[in-house]
Formats: structure tokens, sequence, C-alpha cells
């Protein structure tokens, strides 16, 4: 089947050959269209969904570390009242003992647990502080958080609106381009499709057109016009390299060629009417 297929688009003519390459150069030109309707809006969409993943993530960091900061904070607790039953404990001890070195001894100890508590207000004290900085940054995550979200909603229902209107189309589009691509052999497909990838407006077959390339818009000298004309080879633009056909490749009932006949006729009468004017 591929064989029969591959002789099939060798039987083929030249003029076929550009026919069908330029039919598709159509349909893959309106496929842009729709996508260039869609615009930056998929692109802004998952930069959207990216930035709140990132944000869900930061808010759930914060919240662990405010979480772990308000534990600490018990436990500072814990011990500053472990400290002082301590130092209640040491000061009845004091009332009975029996020498300096016991005294001594004690008021060491009451010492001690003085300075614990005094160290674990200090860090609560500055747990209270980062806790107050980290809620500060919870509050602008979520604010962002919500803001953003509202933003992805906004961005895809206008994203599904423009899809809803032209998938259709787009697949209609999608399929007659399959359909053509399998009626061009592979290796002049490859290079429509290297150049298209290649050409800013994905043009990859350009008609000539007042003596000039349609895609770069060099001057065609004559004999090559004339050769694109005759549809006997596929000739490229040797300034850009796109694929060259003559205007008229696919005017098969020849309705262009006479509109573009009678265009140029209504424009020499109005040409020669005002030449007898200004005589």
């Amino acid at each position: 089947m591929v064989t029969d297929n591959n002789e099939k688009l060798q039987d083929l003519t030249v003029e076929e050959k550009l026919q069908n390459l330029y039919e598709l150069q159509q349909i893959d030109s309106e496929i842009n269209k729709i996508v260039t309707l869609r615009g930056e809006l998929p692109l802004e969409v998952q930069d959207l969904e990216d930035e709140i993943a990132g944000l869900s993530t930061r808010i759930e960091n914060l919240k662990a570390e405010l979480e772990e900061l308000k534990k600490t904070t018990v436990q500072r607790n814990v011990d500053i009242k472990r400290a002082e039953d301590s130092i209640h404990k040491y000061s009845e001890q004091m009332q009975d003992v029996r020498n300096n070195r016991q005294y001594d001894a004690l008021s060491k100890e009451v010492e001690f647990q003085n300075l614990e508590i005094e160290l674990q207000k200090k860090r609560i004290g500055e747990a209270q502080r980062f806790i107050r900085e980290k809620e500060m940054l919870m509050e602008e995550a979520v604010k962002r958080y919500d803001e953003k979200n509202i933003d992805l909603e906004a961005k895809k229902g206008e994203l599904n609106d423009i899809i809803g209107e032209t998938h259709k189309e787009e697949e209609t589009l999608r399929v007659k381009s399959q359909k053509l691509s399998a009626a061009i052999d592979d290796r002049l497909l490859l290079a429509y499709r290297r150049i298209r990838d290649n050409a800013r407006n994905g043009l990859g077959v350009v008609t000539v057109d007042r003596d000039a390339c349609g895609g770069c818009f060099n001057k065609i000298p004559p004999q090559r016009q004339l050769d694109i004309r005759s549809r006997k080879k596929i000739i490229v633009c040797e300034y850009c390299g796109r694929i060259l056909i003559d205007k008229y490749i696919c005017d098969y009932d020849g309705s262009r060629a006479q509109a573009d006949l009678e265009a140029r006729a209504e424009s020499q009468k109005r040409k020669s009417r005002r030449t007898k004017r200004e005589e």
C-alpha cells in the first residue's frame, strides 16, 4: 500500500505537486490565524497556573513555619513555668540551709533559673516577632493567591470561549491538512515544513506578485518568472528560500485571471480618461 502510494505521488506532475503545496499552505495559514487568535492566552494561563502553584506551596510552608513557631512558644512557656517552680523550690530550701556553702549553691541555682527565664522570654519575644512577620507574609500570599485565581478563571473562560468558537473549524482544517500532506512526497513535504519553520510569517510557498517574491519582496528576474509560470520545475527564492509559484496555479476555472484582466483593463481606461482630460 505504501509502495503504491509512493508510485502515485511520483506520477504527479510538477504542476500538480505545486498545486497541492499551495493548497496545503492556504490551509496551514488558516490554522495559524486561529492559533494567533488565541494569542498568548494559553501561555498566560500556564504562567498563572505555575504562579498559583508556587503561591500555594509558599502558603503551606508559611503555615508549617507558623505552627512550628507557635509550638516552640508553648514549649518555652512550659520551660519558664518549670524554672519558676524550681526557683520556688530552691527559695524554700534556702530557708532550711545549715551552712553558707549550701546557701551559695542554692543561690546560684536560683540565679541560673532566673537567667533561663529571661532567655526564654527573649526567645518568646523573637518568636512572636517572627510570627507577626510570617502572618503578614501569609496574608499577602493568600491575597495574591485569591487574585491570581480570579485572573486564572477569567483567562480560562476567555480561552475556552475562543477554543469553543474555533475548535470545529480548526479540526476540519487539520484533517484537510493531513489529507493534503499525504498527497505530497516526503522530501518535498519535509522541505516545505522546514521552510515554514524558519519563516517568521509561516509561509513556505508564496506567489510572485508585481515581479517580486511574496515572502521577502525581493525582485524576481524576468527569465525566472517565466520558469515559474511554466510550472515545469520547483523553484525557490534565492533570497529567502521559499518555494515560488505563479498566482494562478490554483485558478482552475480561470475566474481569478479573468478578474485581474478586467481590473487591468478598467485601470487602463481610467488612465486614458485622465490623460485626455489633462490634454
